[in-house]
């Protein structure tokens, strides 16, 4: 019977309390949550749609951007129709496997989402650095082995995470003062140690994150260097616009991700309510953002879309 009553601890359901000291303004925060939420449905499906039907953006360099706006779906749609469902009826409760899943995808497509914006960094490194060598180099087989081999170490980085919070007991609260379950909040409220917890769950996934940086930023330094070199000036504009939507997507995604990684971490002083809302805007903001910067800056995608929204104007 001990045994089935430790065990009975994990059963229970969690209850998600929303952003803690603007409850009284929730349901005035839903209105620009839904709207950003709808744009980044809207926009990355429709990005997703172009490129599976235009011939014309059957290139790697749109496939990669088809996995961003897929793992933005994920993202996204983890946790915000939660959110809304909070801010519109109030807490909500999650059943402990539900929150294992949840904490899961968030993790899952925050990693993998590094993971592609390398990879396009990569892309365009090639593209560049090695135009004549581009096609032999990015094959279509290539890109599948890439694809899988992301998706997998994205996978393997956040599945022990699921274990080490499943492992947990937790004897006294089940209240969580957030929005959805991420990973350090749920193990907090646990009545076990959680060292290994805290740092596996900094330690492994940022030092894969960082990697990811620091080779994203060696790649658009070897391309600025080119860059610079071409003699056309018309080739160096096209060249560097097509790179400021890469550049701007990857700042948008790690700015914010950082700073809810940190402030978990050392962030002791920093308000609980700025604390959550910000991590609440991470998994909206760049998932509505980067089909608009793509849309705007990449003249294929931006002819596309005007051609399949204004189809007459368009002739």
């Amino acid at each position: 019977m001990a045994v089935y009553n430790l065990s009975s601890y994990n059963t229970d359901a969690f209850t998600l309390l929303g952003i803690p000291g603007l409850e009284q303004y929730h349901v005035w925060i839903s209105i620009p949550f839904s709207f950003i939420y709808l744009v980044a449905t809207v926009g990355n499906s429709i990005l997703l749609y172009l490129i599976a039907v235009e011939r014309s953006l059957h290139a790697p360099m749109f496939f990669f951007l088809s996995m961003l706006a897929i793992t933005d779906l994920i993202l996204s749609t983890t946790c915000v129709p939660k959110t809304l469902t909070i801010f519109w009826l109030g807490p909500q409760k999650i059943s402990f496997p539900g929150c294992l899943t949840q904490l899961f995808f968030l993790h899952y497509s925050f990693v993998l989402d590094s993971a592609i914006l390398l990879t396009m960094a990569f892309d365009r490194y090639v593209a560049i650095c090695s135009p004549l060598r581009y096609t032999t180099i990015l094959t279509p087989r290539t890109i599948v082995k890439i694809a899988v081999g992301i998706s997998f170490r994205s996978f393997c980085v956040f599945v022990p995470c699921v274990f080490l919070v499943n492992r947990l007991l937790f004897c006294r609260t089940h209240i969580i003062p957030h929005t959805y379950c991420e990973h350090i909040g749920v193990a907090r409220l646990a009545c076990d140690d959680i060292s290994i917890n805290i740092w596996y769950g900094f330690c492994v996934p940022i030092m894969t994150v960082i990697i990811d940086v620091i080779l994203i930023a060696v790649s658009y330094t070897l391309i600025l260097r080119d860059v610079f070199r071409l003699p056309s000036r018309d080739a160096r504009k096209k060249a560097l616009g097509t790179c400021g939507s890469h550049v701007c997507v990857i700042l948008m995604f790690y700015i914010p991700a950082f700073f809810s990684i940190l402030a978990h971490r050392f962030g002791h002083n920093v308000p609980q309510t700025f604390h959550i809302m910000f991590a609440n805007l991470y998994v909206i903001i760049p998932p509505a953002l980067n089909p608009i910067v793509y849309g705007v800056k990449t003249k294929q995608i931006r002819d596309k879309v005007i051609l399949l929204l204004f189809p007459k104007g368009s002739q």
